[in-house]
């Protein structure tokens, strides 16, 4: 608690009377009078304030939190007593490493009395774990605008961070509202390709002669052509490599993560589309196999997994994870393998083991372009250890390329990407694909 500076102004008024009595000397029984009466207001205002436990505050946000993805949490104020609105100010404390705007680390509101209110603010967690709020701190002015008191109140509570879920309710709510395009999305499904029957519709001059339904025609009269949508319950297998080289960061967030987010948001997707998805994690050696499944527990399994993933600091076993693979998934599949190029020493095998998979398989190798080594590589010269940084940089962008123009030679696809444009661009090459029959 503390007095307000309306309360020192004027508390300030005793010194001016006392002073004036030196001049006056009967004016010393008004700097009493006005000693007398701001202390009565003083305690009275006290009393009107109330303490602690006239407030009530709870915090609501998603059970799951998002990975990298601005939470949005409110913090609902209720106050029991008095009898005027009351200016407030809030405190959260939330888990140390999540990311918190400068001007959101101390909200502010009215409140009446009785009464409440809401106020917002959002977090931004750089990693997925178990974590926990703090306690609420809440400071208010009293009716008379004379003591600022403050509080604490309970409201510890543990929080769960999930890959990015954000990314999912988005895409969903732009699929019903058909506006995927503003998620930078392709057209989710595409008539006139694929082989699986669709629809008839009334034939236009651009139609195929082989779209006419011969039948149709006859029946109705007039020319009927037939649209088509691509194949549904096609496989589709992540391999995501938790090995050393996937726990650098990109900004606050590992590339793992970032991974972690495209391969949940690739599920979804698909399972959308009435695709089997499937995941296969590795480092060192294979770490998980989930065989491909259509539907939604199929995702939310998936979910849960990728939930607890963490990175080895170890370099990625590719002839193992591969050899697992094709013991397990006979099928033709779509295998997206995430990994990282930049400084792995594995990289021939990678190349080897991509080739191999182009026999049974259609491989998309998929990474992270990491801006740390694009800036060492552009970074001015002005100094001996500038000049081996970026010639080490330069190297090894150099070396980065030639690996994957190697794939694209031996027919591997490739998909190189910054960390903000991955989860878009691997759902627009999953889509052009599918829509190509390629898979």
């Amino acid at each position: 608690m503390s007095l307000t500076p309306r309360a020192y102004w004027l508390l300030m008024g005793v010194a001016f009377w006392l002073a004036a009595a030196l001049l006056v000397p009967g004016l010393v029984w008004v700097a009493w009078g006005w000693a007398i009466v701001m202390a009565a207001l003083l305690i009275v205002d006290w009393q009107l304030a109330g303490g602690i436990q006239a407030w009530r505050a709870r915090r609501t946000h998603d059970e799951r939190l998002s990975l990298a993805a601005a939470n949005p949490v409110v913090i609902t104020v209720e106050r029991r007593q008095g009898w005027r609105e009351t200016r407030f100010e809030l405190r959260d404390t939330p888990p140390v490493p999540f990311a918190v705007a400068p001007v959101e680390r101390l909200l502010a509101g009215r409140c009446g009395a009785p009464g409440q209110t809401q106020i917002e603010y959002s977090v931004t967690p750089p990693r997925r774990g178990d974590f926990a709020f703090g306690d609420l701190y809440l400071r208010w002015i009293s009716p008379l605008a004379l003591w600022r008191k403050q509080g604490r109140i309970a409201a510890a509570a543990p929080v769960k961070v999930y890959p990015n879920l954000a990314d999912v309710r988005k895409y969903d709510l732009l699929l019903r509202q058909n506006r995927l395009q503003d998620l930078g999305l392709r057209t989710v499904r595409r008539l006139g390709t694929g082989s699986e029957f669709e629809r008839l519709r009334d034939y236009s001059p651009d139609d195929e002669y082989r779209r006419i339904d011969w039948k149709a025609t006859a029946r109705r009269g007039k020319p009927i052509a037939m649209d088509y949508e691509t194949e549904r319950s096609q496989s589709i297998v992540a391999m995501l490599d938790t090995g050393r080289m996937m726990r650098s960061p990109v900004g606050d967030v590992m590339k793992l993560d970032y991974c972690v987010n495209a391969i949940l948001l690739l599920a979804y997707v698909a399972a959308q589309k009435g695709d089997r998805v499937g995941l296969l994690t590795f480092a060192g050696e294979v770490q998980k196999w989930v065989a491909p499944r259509s539907g939604r527990a199929q995702f939310l399994s998936l979910l849960e997994y990728l939930y607890a993933v963490e990175s080895r600091p170890v370099e990625p076993d590719y002839v193992g994870a591969v050899s697992h693979l094709n013991a397990r998934q006979r099928r033709r599949s779509l295998v997206l393998l995430f990994s990282d190029l930049t400084g792995s020493v594995a990289t021939d095998a990678l190349v080897q083991q991509m080739v191999l998979l182009r026999r049974h398989h259609l491989p998309l190798l998929v990474t992270l372009r990491d801006p740390g080594v694009q800036a060492l590589a552009r970074a001015p010269i002005s100094g001996e250890n500038v000049l081996y940084q970026r010639m080490v940089a330069e190297k090894l962008l150099a070396d980065r390329q030639a690996t994957l123009e190697q794939l694209r030679r031996h027919g591997v696809l490739t998909l190189d990407v910054s960390a903000s444009e991955l989860s878009v661009s691997v759902i627009n090459e999953y889509l052009r694909l599918k829509e190509r029959a390629l898979i």
